[in-house]
């Protein structure tokens, strides 16, 4: 009985945060915004105002104030590889 319900709380977190990894960080925003006014540990209060006050997704401020890159005179598109914010 007991392993049912540890293995029934597991599951139930693993799918949570899932969920909240894949969630778009608008849908992320106004759950943190609507769960702040709550009554809530010092640590999950700290993580919600996080994400109410995020301004976008990658944490860059806007793909729209960064400089254009100049185009290659050979037509060939370059990739630039951007590495991920350390948490």
């Amino acid at each position: 009985m007991l392993q049912i319900v540890v293995v029934a709380l597991l599951v139930t977190w693993c799918a949570f945060y899932a969920l909240w990894t894949l969630m778009p960080s608008a849908a992320k925003k106004k759950i943190a915004l609507s769960l702040l006014p709550c009554r809530l540990p010092a640590a999950l209060a700290d993580a919600l105002r996080r994400h109410a006050s995020a301004t976008s997704g990658c944490g860059c401020d806007g793909c729209d104030h960064a400089p254009k890159p100049a185009k290659p005179a050979s037509g060939d598109t370059p990739i630039t590889f951007h590495p991920r914010r350390q948490r």
